[in-house]
């Protein structure tokens, strides 16, 4: 049809969309594992897509199942007893342990589903309905360095590609002047620093950029040359070098990736100023957000999820939101745990819940996968008398939108709310389960590194089917 019509423009048009691997990709046959060629990228989806886009909302330090989303009446009834008479008690980060420790927040259910939510959450418990919670997460590593590189990697060792970069080489990116892989740092990037997300093995033009939620974004944004023409001029000449470079020593990917970066910098200086800008948003968008709020990490966390949301809007495909600094520690409350809790969920529950809404509001949750993780749980005891160590053994994460079951939960952990004991689930499956709702089959999607084929899961990972509407 585009070839016939308008005297063949049409298929100018088309032969266009084709040269982009993002809107060329078409579902693989089935058939035997075809591995993609070192430095290339853009197999396209393998399958129906639910989700074009993820938003990954990172908890960093690991906030309490049992005071968030997973309710355990046990706690309440033996609060202050020796937990060593009542269960066992396995080896801690700190081994500092205490007694028993009831929650402090009350638990009530929300919606249509009656999932039960912490009073730390009063903006995201009237978005229960929307979510799909799984209780019963586990991890293999108690140390926040390694935790976060398991999370973000699916490996505990540092310099693998993070999830948003295996999403970017999978799919492409269906925006050209910006970043396929955005994190916007919110003030705490985690332990574990910036490898966090890093493309690893993979071309580095697919590591993560980091973009602050204000001001400019990222810097040297604004060009210093006195026309467009003479920047041009010097981009010309870079391509021009390495066009040298390449006929005589060959392709390298550090090379090569820097001059996409480039060209790529080049566009952005349009485009961010634009998506960084909220002055066209409506004043009771702002307010819903917490723009307004008088708590400031309120504020900041606000501009992050709209800044997201402006950003899928353009077709940014992977983002990540760090926490905010609350003057106190990170969700990482080895005391203090009431406060500290507290001024953290403040930061984020009003934004979360409004980011929620307004996805839905503009038509774009289905198509967006929102993820909701810390590294790991807490104890249902206390390190010391007021706080909780690392527990690795059982706690929660949520998804919501992109083809997830909403208003669900999966899974479920003992009655201490310690370790899960129902529909296990480990970061691969998770990992699994993401590609999937994308498009991609996890284990066909590979990068040949160091003998092998590499891929997001190792050799491990299955999609939780149940939570998949």
């Amino acid at each position: 049809m585009l070839k016939r019509c308008a005297s063949g423009f049409g298929a100018v048009a088309l032969a266009g969309l084709q040269t982009d691997p993002a809107f060329a990709a078409t579902a693989s046959p089935p058939g035997p594992k075809v591995t993609v060629p070192q430095g290339s990228a853009a197999h396209g989806p393998h399958h129906a897509v639910r989700a074009k886009n993820v938003i990954f909302l990172y908890m960093d330090g690991g906030p309490s199942q049992i005071d968030t989303f997973d309710p355990k009446p046990m706690l309440d009834k033996f609060d202050g007893k020796d937990p060593g008479k009542l269960f066992d008690v396995e080896p801690t980060q700190f081994n500092n342990n205490g007694n028993v420790l009831a929650s402090p927040w009350k638990f009530n259910q929300y919606g249509e589903s009656g999932i039960p939510v912490s009073d730390l959450f009063p903006h995201v418990a009237t978005c229960v309905d929307e979510l799909a919670i799984i209780r019963s997460m586990v991890s293999e590593f108690p140390e926040h360095t390694f935790a976060n590189y398991f999370l973000h990697t699916g490996s505990g060792l540092q310099g693998r590609p993070s999830m948003g970069a295996w999403v970017n080489y999978g799919l492409g990116s269906e925006c050209q002047n910006l970043p396929g892989f955005v994190v916007i740092n919110g003030g705490l990037i985690p332990p574990g620093g910036v490898d966090c997300f890093g493309s690893g093995f993979l071309p580095a033009s697919y590591q993560g950029s980091i973009f602050k939620p204000s001001g400019s974004g990222v810097a040297n944004i604004e060009p210093t040359e006195p026309t467009q023409q003479r920047q041009r001029d010097k981009l010309d000449l870079i391509s021009q070098l390495d066009g040298f470079a390449v006929d005589r020593f060959g392709q390298h990917d550090s090379l090569e990736s820097a001059i996409r970066n480039y060209e790529l910098a080049y566009a952005m200086q349009m485009a961010v100023p634009d998506v960084m800008s909220l002055n066209d948003e409506p004043a009771h968008v702002l307010k819903a957000y917490g723009m307004e709020s008088e708590y400031q990490p309120t504020q900041t966390y606000a501009a992050q999820c709209l800044i997201a949301r402006r950003m899928i809007e353009r077709g940014v495909r992977f983002i990540e939101l760090t926490c905010p600094k609350v003057g106190g520690d990170r969700w990482d409350q080895h005391g203090n745990l009431k406060s500290g809790h507290e001024n953290n969920a403040l930061a984020v529950d009003q934004p979360i819940a409004a980011l929620l809404k307004d996805l839905r509001q503009r038509g774009l949750l289905d198509e967006t996968l929102v993820v909701w993780a810390g590294e790991f749980g807490r104890t249902p005891f206390a390190q010391g008398k007021d706080g909780r160590d690392h527990n690795q053994f059982g706690f929660t994460v949520w998804m919501a939108g992109g083809g997830v079951k909403p208003g669900t939960i999966y899974g479920a952990t003992d009655e201490w709310g310690y370790k899960a004991i129902e529909n296990r689930v480990e970061i691969h499956d998770l990992h699994a389960t993401m590609l999937h709702l994308m498009g991609v089959d996890h284990t066909r999607s590979t990068f040949r590194f160091g003998g092998r084929d590499m891929r997001l899961t190792d050799v491990k990972g299955h999609v939780i089917n149940d939570v998949i509407a």
